[in-house]
């Protein structure tokens, strides 16, 4: 019995550890990030913000319609003439409509502010998916790298192993010294310190992945693409018309032309139309009137009425000091600037693209150096192997050939891997990255 409940504990750890472990490709490691970004959702809500400010800057246009009700109860009555004023419980009630019609283009100005403000929110988002992106892809190709590193040095521990076993034999049946098992030993605890560097960085990169995918800590990511892919670049353009950072400096310009105008309208004449009805009642008054007949007879009143307001109204200013120009032309300064600055990020922005165009085919041309070089570094490999077992090649020589095999895959990995680097930053240079 105690068995059997060993063996389902073991049966339970091993479902709980493998539940632990998720498998994803690049497509999906970007997902996860994007899902798991504060950044994103902060672009997301920044973006819903600038709508609903069109939304709001919309009904500027729109008559603004307003109540007002009020109420009074004073006391004592109020002695007016010889009669007896009394304001308890007067009721005073009313509705307005106001509807601009000129405000001198402020309106106007604060609506295209406020589209230009909702474009540039959209293109923040963009450019923040695509910073997520990149930085996921970093870390997904970098955690493959240092995987394929550890299996390389893995597979030279083997290799050493090997020749540590053909070099015991050797020694033993007294063909060479102690000195060249000696040195075999040396540098098969170099590759296990190496390949305990490998793990370490490997786990290293499996923690940065987690925290950019937003899973535990504990969570063992397996990739799905066991190789670094390499396809051969096409014709690539350091176009950046669609680059979002562009599309920013741009509504920045616009959106201080814009300030221009509404810097302006403060200075212009506004004219409004404005319609309302009220209704007042209670006003009570009471006393005595002289009457026909010369005597004065007992006499009070309720008074209560509405009626109908129509109005127009026009606001010119006249003399201001100067302030106006003043504001207007530091207003016109600041578009300067932001077609300056506009300038110069865009200079800087097609040096960029350009850059990444470059590394882009360096980076391939880099991957074929590696590839003949590992096959070179194969085959000599596989001769000394064989050479070395004949005793027709020395230790040296066989070392030197396994070294020159792991200098040779290590170039590889890191050739492939930098070349998905500079892909990934070629088309977020060009603003092409989704």
């Amino acid at each position: 019995m105690k068995k059997h409940i060993i063996l389902a504990l073991a049966f339970i750890s091993s479902i709980a550890v493998q539940a632990e472990t998720l498998k994803i490709n690049r497509d999906q490691c970007r997902m996860m990030a994007i899902d798991a970004s504060e950044d994103v959702a902060i672009a997301r809500n920044t973006a819903e913000q600038a709508r609903l400010d069109k939304k709001a800057a919309v009904t500027a246009y729109l008559p603004r319609l307003a109540g007002t009700a009020s109420g009074i109860y004073r006391t004592p009555d109020s002695d007016v003439s010889g009669m007896t004023l009394s304001l308890k419980g007067v009721y005073m009630a009313g509705l307005t409509v106001t509807q601009p019609v000129y405000a001198g283009g402020k309106i106007v100005a604060a609506n295209r502010l406020a589209e230009i403000g909702k474009k540039a929110a959209a293109e923040q988002q963009r450019m923040t998916r695509m910073d997520v992106i990149a930085n996921a892809d970093n870390a997904y190709w970098n955690y493959i790298a240092v995987l394929a590193k550890v299996d390389m040095t893995r597979a030279y521990l083997s290799q050493i192993d090997t020749v540590y076993a053909q070099t015991k034999t050797s020694y033993e049946v007294g063909m060479i010294t102690q000195t060249d098992l000696v040195r075999i030993d040396a540098r098969r605890s170099q590759i296990i310190y190496q390949l305990n560097q490998a793990e370490s960085g490997a786990d290293l990169c499996r923690l940065a992945l987690c925290n950019i995918l937003g899973v535990s800590s504990d969570t063992q990511i397996e990739p799905i693409d066991k190789d670094i892919p390499v396809t051969q670049p096409g014709n690539l353009s350091a176009d950046i018309a669609n680059r979002p950072e562009l599309s920013l400096l741009k509504a920045d310009v616009m959106a201080k032309e814009q300030q221009v105008k509404i810097t302006r309208a403060d200075f212009l004449p506004t004219l409004g139309v404005q319609a309302g009805w009220s209704a007042y009642g209670n006003i009570k008054m009471k006393g005595y009137a002289e009457g026909p007949d010369g005597s004065y007879q007992p006499f009070s009143s309720n008074t209560k009425g509405n009626g109908w307001l129509v109005m127009a109204s026009l606001s010119v200013p006249i003399f201001h000091w100067g302030e106006g120009i003043h504001k207007v032309k530091r207003a016109k300064l600041e578009v300067s600037n932001a077609n300056l600055t506009l300038e110069k990020n865009r200079r800087l922005m097609n040096i960029e693209a350009q850059q990444t165009v470059n590394n882009v085919l360096n980076g391939y041309k880099l991957i074929e150096s590696a590839n003949i070089a590992m096959r070179q570094a194969q085959l000599s490999l596989d001769d000394m192997k064989v050479r070395y077992k004949a005793g027709l090649a020395s230790l040296t020589d066989m070392l030197d050939a396994q070294a020159q095999w792991q200098t040779s895959w290590s170039n590889m990995i890191e050739s492939r891997t930098q070349y998905q680097i500079y892909t990934t930053d070629y088309l977020r240079a060009t603003g092409l990255l989704e």
